[in-house]
């Protein structure tokens, strides 16, 4: 590979951040260009700037989204771009519902460098990653389910509009 990848590393915790940068750095043998944001608003002012990024790494808590609602904003705002939620709350309710969501990959924060290493890879490669010992089972609450169905019909536009 002739080029390094891109990267957006959103997450309000510098030392994380940090720890991210140094485990992707040098991800397929080419130096990365790696973009950091604090808050969701910074997140977004990246991908307003940059439309090249290979994969956004979004935690889902952080100034400005909470929950699942970074990555819902995130696929109206730049659906072609992979997101990948890396977490500490690494339950399988939330990581199912990411990846239905539209999520590329759920990374739990407690994982070592290496296995966030081969996440990442495996979803630039084009596949879905789950931390290993996270089992995803299915939907427990119907009503749940049935809204994800719905957000999973709804067009950019329209995403755009329901997180305004």
């Amino acid at each position: 590979m002739a080029a390094g990848f891109k990267f957006l590393i959103a997450d309000d915790h510098p030392l994380f951040r940090g720890a991210l940068k140094q485990a992707l750095n040098t991800l397929g043998g080419q130096e990365s260009t790696i973009l950091e944001a604090g808050t969701f608003e910074g997140v977004k002012q990246a991908l307003a700037k940059s439309d090249d990024i290979d994969l956004v790494l979004l935690d889902l808590h952080m100034p400005g989204a909470s929950g699942l609602s970074g990555l819902i904003a995130l696929r109206g705002l730049q659906a072609s771009t992979p997101v990948a939620i890396i977490s500490g709350y690494d339950d399988p309710q939330t990581a199912r519902r990411a990846l239905e969501l539209g999520a590329s990959g759920f990374i739990s924060k407690s994982s070592t460098m290496e296995a966030i290493r081969k996440g990442v890879e495996s979803i630039l490669a084009g596949g879905i990653w789950t931390s290993e010992g996270i089992e995803l089972g299915s939907e427990g609450d119907q009503e749940i389910g049935e809204l994800i169905q719905r957000l999973q019909t709804l067009t950019p536009q329209q995403t755009r509009v329901l997180s305004m």
